[in-house]
């Protein structure tokens, strides 16, 4: 009798602890989500640094150079709200663990590619997987931390992540190309899949949706060309300018079909993106701020990057080290924003004021010279950008995703993901083509004066990084203005109840 009322209660203990075990272990889940969401972040930026090697070795122009980045924005963006839905509808882990082996194999195909075409294909699956990886992550950080403290601190380290991740992805880029092949910066997406993939299996619960609505087919097709449409169109802006017949066809087209993908959504049974979702203005709010420093960053990272190594003659890997005191102050402020300061004054003026801040950085880099220093005029600048975009792109991603029930929480992640990807689309074009156009403009004008051909090239590059450092600061304050007048003031609520239950 003994016996059997000891296996009774052995039974009982074991099944209690495979109900508590993911949660129990969140932050090991942390650990394992953050490393996915490293691996999509670094992927917008390892390749650039590696570029003209994998030029040189498969023999493509420059043309046709920007499509190995172009491949994997397209896909990824075009289909990040599909991948959030479906990450619903089949359950966040296996989503998660899809995500991780394909984008994994998609890694290994790019890293052995032997013609430009099997490369561009790779890329394009990496962002196809990636759409599935990203959301899932975020919402599974979602509904695993539910305690508000406790919340602060992993989207304070998530959100870090998310903003230095590009940065970081310099560096790596840099080392690999320099001490191995440009081939390593996709194969390194390998081993870091596999460890991600043997914490998913081992350590994330499985977490399915109680309520499993049909696919928004029609949608789903809307909002993936709207969203197709728009990135390519600014990718197209980039190379041939504003005025191409082409640009303006496809920012059109894009900007038609999402209008018409949020009518359907006021429509359809069961929407793809529900309304309820982005009505909210809090969320609305940290949807426009994850978009504006999407802009911004992209704009950072782009142009420091040509003007330390064409000016200041930095190597790749000194370049990617550079980038690195950045890093250090946003995870710094990134941690302290969510843990200590979002849960006690809420995240309007958290967002607005790191919003202000970066806007100062981006001032304070409007300053370099020709003959501008590291240390003196750029470091500063890097350590107020690094404070600024801690402090509003962290709580921007909680904000992003508060209040929503866990059968949105996909969906919800889906489009934090969306508004970074398509902001970092948009940035690169506009201040790329800005940039140009500033600098052919100081040629034309200074052409008389400066004698040297040389000095005259170095002079107009640097006054055209110095114009889109300009133009980034006064979308960061634009980023402020959006962030006190939209987001409303007080606390974030608290977790949704049904997220409660699914982490427990």
């Amino acid at each position: 009798m003994s016996t059997a009322l000891s296996e009774l209660d052995g039974g009982a203990v074991e099944k209690e602890s495979e109900s508590a075990r993911h949660h129990r272990l969140r932050w090991v889940v942390l650990g394992v989500l953050a490393l996915a969401q490293l691996m999509v972040v670094l992927d917008a930026t390892i390749v650039n640094i590696s570029l003209p090697h994998a030029q040189a070795a498969l023999g493509f122009d420059n043309a046709d150079r920007q499509w190995i980045v172009t491949a994997y924005a397209l896909a990824f963006g075009s289909l990040l709200l599909l991948g959030g839905r479906l990450s619903d509808l089949w359950g966040r882990k296996i989503t998660f663990i899809i995500g991780l082996v394909g984008f994994a194999a998609m890694s290994a195909i790019g890293g052995a590619a032997v013609s430009f075409e099997m490369l561009v294909a790779a890329r394009a699956g990496q962002g196809v997987f990636g759409a599935l990886l990203a959301p899932a992550a975020l919402s599974l950080l979602t509904t695993t931390f539910t305690d508000p403290a406790e919340r602060g601190r992993a989207f304070g380290i998530f959100g870090a992540i998310a903003g230095g991740g590009g940065a970081l992805g310099l560096l790596l880029g840099g080392m690999l190309t320099e001490w191995a092949s440009w081939r390593w910066c996709l194969y390194v997406n390998v081993p870091i899949a596999i460890i991600a993939l043997v914490g998913a299996v081992l350590f994330i619960g499985a977490q399915r949706s109680e309520h499993r609505p049909k696919l928004d087919i029609p949608g789903v097709v809307l909002v993936s060309t709207a969203l197709f449409s728009i990135v390519y169109g600014f990718s197209n802006a980039e190379t041939n300018g504003w005025a191409d017949w082409a640009t303006i066809t496809w920012l059109v087209s894009g900007a038609v079909l999402l209008a018409a993908f949020v009518w359907w959504q006021s429509r359809a049974e069961h929407p793809l993106l529900p309304l309820r979702v982005i009505a909210d203005r809090t969320r609305a709010g940290s949807y426009l701020v994850v978009f504006i420093a999407g802009i911004g960053m992209f704009g950072i990272f782009l142009f420091l990057t040509y003007y330390l190594q064409q000016n200041l003659g930095f190597s790749p890997i000194r370049t990617g080290l550079a980038f690195l005191p950045m890093i250090g102050m946003l995870v710094v402020t990134a941690t302290t924003a969510t843990g200590v300061l979002l849960p006690r004054f809420g995240p309007r003026w958290l967002m607005a004021s790191g919003m202000m801040i970066a806007a100062g950085g981006m001032v304070l880099l409007t300053q370099i010279t020709e003959t501008s220093s590291y240390a003196t005029h750029v470091l500063p600048a890097l350590l107020v950008l690094g404070v600024g975009i801690g402090a509003s792109m962290a709580p921007a991603m909680q904000g992003a995703i508060s209040g929503v029930s866990s059968d949105d929480a996909g969906v919800a992640s889906a489009t934090v993901n969306t508004m970074q990807q398509v902001g970092g689309s948009v940035g690169t074009a506009l201040l790329s083509t800005i940039a140009a156009s500033a600098a052919s403009s100081y040629a034309t004008t200074h052409a008389m004066h400066v004698i040297n051909p040389a000095e005259l090239a170095q002079l107009a590059a640097v006054h055209s990084y110095t114009t889109a450092f300009w133009v980034a600061a006064a979308v960061f304050a634009l980023g402020s203005v959006i962030a006190a007048v939209v987001v409303r003031g007080g606390k974030l609520p608290a977790a949704a109840p049904d997220a409660v239950a699914m982490a427990h």
